[in-house]
């Protein structure tokens, strides 16, 4: 009999200890921080751009909205230029730095300027830009 209710107490224990387990292992880990929307716009809908020096380049779009281009490298000349092209790479919808790229002309032929990132600008910073870098 004695040998019957230590299997007993010890089958016991044994649910027991992990049934105090399962709860540490029923929880799901924690979520990860919501990350932003992307943020992308269609190339047929820039209107205007400005530039204040030869790394970034700030898009119009649509009406409203202000996209900050930063150049992976320097983009010669694109602060003077009249006018760029925006070569979008795969679709025209724009999305991330590697969907485009700036083309701007030169006294030596077209200079094609890798994009390394692209970001929404909100009100406040389009309307804190400089005057020349205001598209």
């Amino acid at each position: 009999m004695s040998l019957k209710i230590a299997l007993a107490t010890a089958a016991t224990a044994g649910l027991m200890l992990t049934g105090a387990a399962a709860p540490v292992f029923a929880k799901s880990p924690e979520a990860p921080a919501a990350k932003t929307p992307r943020q992308c716009f269609w190339a047929r809908n820039i209107s205007s751009f400005a530039s204040n020096d030869d790394k970034v380049v700030n898009l119009r779009v649509g009406v409203r909205d202000v996209y900050q281009l930063e150049m992976l490298g320097r983009c010669p000349d694109v602060e003077w230029s009249q006018t760029i092209a925006i070569n979008s790479r795969g679709s025209s919808y724009i999305c991330t730095g590697l969907d485009a790229e700036v083309i701007a002309p030169s006294s030596i032929g077209p200079q094609r300027c890798a994009v390394s990132k692209i970001r929404k600008l909100t009100v406040e910073e389009a309307k804190a830009l400089p005057k020349h870098a205001r598209p």
